[in-house]
């Protein structure tokens, strides 16, 4: 075995600025044999490079826990920096050499750390109008320079320089939270920015989510312009120590960029300089309190070229041109250009084309997703802004000064630094766009905070998307950081009755009670991260507040029905854009109700409180009672007889055990009824799959994954799709565009099918009794249309490959099971019997079945 890789300290490598007193660390084994296996473990954390462990040393711990090990050594300090090694004993009990040396460091823990103010610049626009943003500057002498440190944030958006040169490569940062309750700073490694003598430090501030505009109601929510809050901390040689902070005696001034607003745009005009230079303005402090990042940043991930030359459409006095850049992506456009000082060139970003050629811009609504670029008229100029992002596959540019080429616009693709974890491909060239146009929503939609959408005037953090695809999230990408961020922006918006709204961070503009499906993420997302990498710290911080919440629907419920039919509050958004199915709304959120009921009841025993997980075991069981009783006939039919209906009640367990055949029947024969279509909405579609599998019909979920008319999964694939649609029927031959007010072409809650590619199709699923996939369970579920599956996930434990053909009458299987793993292969089914299954240690396993008889196994 080699030494162990992959170091970690709370999911990242190396971080710069944590606020975990607890710290966890992680690793991964290095070994191809089969069988191998952690017996033991020893971590040393140090005060210096290649100590000897004297903040920590946990000595050898017999155990084979190598994800999120926490710390326990002497009291951690601000600006500490813990060099750590972790050595580990094999299956043999051998010693194995040990890691390279990782490093975390501290941020600032203490309030009284903090000694720099906020400052910003005198002008202000008002909820429709915007304002050149402000530029600051400071000048700093230093020499004999060790080490420096940049602590950095803003209310808005910051791009910091030392010396002209951009510090760090975060994009959109510090990121969006409710700042009424906390504030992300940064931490960067600036030394090697910093000169001998003077330095010239500066900032340029952007709106953001703070002030610019976030939803349709206007600018300013939080606050009335951006402001920035650095501190430079440097060690000089000779053990002194200098602090620069941001404060009045920081200047400012105005310049090119004239605006520069999330959803608008951003205007630049090349030809104006910085202005006078003037006292910055010392300003108020937000009430949230300073935290250090918990999640990934946004950055610039890949850049995209147009994969034809420009369409050019005739306009007065010049003509469009219009770049199709063949994926329907996020981010924004980098413009080359050439021409006379003082041409404007306008770009202007759709998803999709009219029937004429135009960009399709209605359903944008409020949102302009326009900017604007005034040359210098010096040479080649590019430009690329700083503070917007748009949604976008095609961009028209107007007033270009002569023809562009297709280097002439680049797009430049941002979300969430979440690697890549999974893959999923088969035989189906269309099944494989569909996970490819998945994998896209996801990208164009995790910037930061789980949007909705990222191009109309509502790019919010809306739960109920979150929920549904929250699985298929953990497969395609690392999101452990992402959504322990976002839990927290949950908890933050929680009211002081329990509510928890629609959409984290709240602005408040949709009411602080999501309702059924939509406050539920706040059980579920947290549990389904859980399971997918095993830490249970995320349950533990959220917990009280969890219990906060489903008192309130306790509360607010009659007879245990909730949302019941005269109920007062928001009764939720129902089975969200089904297909003239409507799901009762008090049967949705009893559904939901009961199942939350259920996994807090696992959570609260998993946690070590047992009086209170046997209250919830005994509620979900009363609320079963209680459902079947209202909803459902003795003769096994669920009231409005909608496929949502039956799939929650199946899926959920809320149906007598002698009625769930007879209710799988009626859900497959109202499918069957609909020429093999589904009805179900947001809530409904993405367990689908799964109770069709459960209740025996592999048949019918696969005749509905490779539907190709509308409504289905495949039929935006089969139009040109790139990524995932809000509506099943987003745009159709019949009827064109749907209803502008509601028709995004990035929307990745339909997606959320792509955790049964990848579980039931492929076969890779965790097992919930030991979370992680610290134990796998391989069991690929072959079906018409397949011939071949393969899907790859990098768990904390590394990779899990299921890879399944079918050729020649046989079943032939390669699974890899990461070391210090452990696994159980399910044969499927028509290629041996149902009750075969095999023990698995880590290593690669290879099974060649015939038709109903296992004849080889490795």
């Amino acid at each position: 075995m080699n030494p162990p890789k992959d170091l970690r300290c709370e999911h990242f490598a190396n971080p710069i600025g944590i606020d975990s007193l607890l710290p966890r660390f992680s690793w991964k084994l290095d070994s191809d044999k089969k069988g191998a296996c952690q017996t033991a473990y020893r971590i040393r954390v140090s005060s210096r490079p290649g100590g000897d462990g004297d903040l920590w040393d946990s000595a050898r711990v017999e155990s084979s826990q190598s994800v999120d090990v926490e710390y326990a050594g002497v009291r951690l300090v601000s600006r500490l920096r813990g060099w750590w090694t972790v050595q580990v004993w094999d299956e043999n009990g051998q010693e194995v050499e040990p890691s390279t040396e990782a490093v975390f460091e501290m941020g600032l823990l203490e309030p009284e750390d903090w000694q720099a103010k906020w400052i910003g610049g005198d002008l202000v626009g008002g909820p429709r109008t915007s304002v050149p943003l402000p530029y600051l500057r400071k000048t700093a002498s230093l020499s004999g320079v060790k080490s420096a440190r940049l602590y950095v944030t803003a209310l808005g958006l910051y791009e910091f320089r030392i010396n002209g040169r951009r510090v760090g490569d975060c994009e959109l940062a510090p990121g969006w939270t409710d700042y009424r309750k906390r504030i992300q700073y940064q931490v960067c490694e600036v030394a090697g920015l910093l000169l001998e003598g003077e330095n010239a430090l500066s900032a340029v501030l952007g709106d953001g989510w703070y002030c610019g505009n976030v939803e349709w109601r206007g600018r300013q929510l939080y606050g009335d312009r951006p402001k920035l809050l650095a501190q430079l901390e440097v060690e000089h040689e000779d053990g002194a120590r200098t602090t620069v902070v941001s404060d009045g005696t920081w200047q400012h001034t105005y310049g090119p960029l004239l605006e520069a607003d999330l959803l608008m745009g951003e205007s630049y005009d090349a030809r104006l300089e910085l202005g006078a230079w003037r006292p910055a303005i010392e300003l108020p402090g937000p009430a949230g309190k300073l935290v250090a990042m918990r999640g990934p940043a946004v950055k610039v991930i890949r850049e995209l070229a147009p994969i034809d030359d420009p369409v050019e459409r005739p306009k007065w006095p010049r003509p469009d041109f219009i770049f199709d850049m063949g994926q329907n992506m996020v981010g924004r456009a980098r413009l080359k250009v050439s021409g006379p000082a003082g041409t404007t060139v306008r770009l202007r970003f759709a998803e999709m084309l009219t029937p004429s050629g135009d960009l399709y811009t209605e359903n944008l609504r409020s949102a302009k997703q326009t900017d604007y670029y005034t040359l210098k008229g010096e040479g080649d100029e590019v430009w690329e802004p700083k503070f917007t992002f748009h949604g976008f596959r095609y961009v028209e540019v107007s007033g270009y000064p002569g023809k562009p080429g297709r280097d002439a616009i680049t797009g430049v693709v941002l979300h969430s630094d979440t690697p890549l974890t999974g893959s999923f491909e088969c035989n189906d060239p269309v099944v494989n766009q569909l996970q490819h146009n998945i994998e896209w929503g996801q990208r164009g939609n995790f910037v930061d905070v789980p949007t909705d959408c990222p191009q109309r005037d509502e790019r919010l953090g809306w739960t109920g998307d979150a929920q549904v695809f929250v699985r298929t999230a953990a497969f395609n990408m690392d999101v452990q950081g992402f959504f322990e961020k976002w839990l927290n922006d949950l908890q933050d918006s929680q009211s002081e009755s329990g509510e928890i709204p629609p959409t984290a961070p709240t602005t408040g503009v949709v009411g602080s009670d999501g309702g059924p499906a939509w406050a539920d993420a706040f059980v579920i997302c947290p549990w389904t991260i859980y399971l997918s990498y095993g830490d249970k710290r995320i349950l533990e911080e959220h917990y009280p507040a969890m219990r906060l919440w489903l008192e309130q629907q306790k509360r607010t419920s009659r007879d245990l029905i909730r949302c019941y039919p005269g109920y007062e509050g928001f009764s939720g958004f129902g089975d969200w854009l089904n297909i003239k199915a409507e799901t009762p709304h008090e049967l949705i959120g009893t559904a939901f109700f009961a199942q939350c009921s259920r996994l807090m009841g696992k959570i609260a025993r998993l946690l070590g409180r047992e009086s209170e997980a046997a209250e919830y075991e005994a509620q979900f069981e009363q609320i079963r009672v209680a459902f079947q009783r209202h909803f459902v006939t003795p003769a096994g039919v669920v009231a409005s007889g909608t496929q949502t209906a039956m799939i929650l009640a199946l899926h959920f367990d809320l149906l007598p055990q002698e009625l769930r055949p007879a209710v799988a029947q009626a859900l497959v024969d109202d499918i069957g009824r609909r020429g093999w279509h589904l009805s179900a909405g947001f809530v409904g579609s993405s367990y689908l799959p799964w109770v069709l599998m459960d209740a025996g019909r592999l048949d019918a979920a696969y005749k509905l994954l490779f539907q190709k008319s509308w409504p289905s999964w495949l039929y935006a694939v089969t139009k040109g799709a790139t990524t995932i649609w809000e509506r099943w029927d987003g745009w159709t031959e019949e009827a064109g565009f749907q209803d502008p007010g509601m028709n995004s072409f990035n929307h990745y809650a339909y997606g959320a099918v792509g955790a049964w590619l990848y579980a039931a199709v492929a076969g890779i699923e965790l097992d919930p009794e030991n979370p992680g996939y610290r134990h796998i369970l391989l069991r690929p579920h072959p079906g018409e249309g397949l011939s071949w599956a393969r899907a790859e996930l990098e768990s904390v434990y590394g990779k899990i490959v299921s890879d399944w053909r079918v050729e020649d009458g046989r079943f032939h299987w390669t699974v890899v099971v990461p070391p210090n793993a452990t696994a159980t292969a399910f044969m499927p089914a028509g290629f041996a019997h149902r009750s075969r299954e095999e023990a698995l240690s880590s290593g690669q396993h290879e099974f060649t079945l015939e038709i109903a008889d296992v004849r080889e196994s490795k």
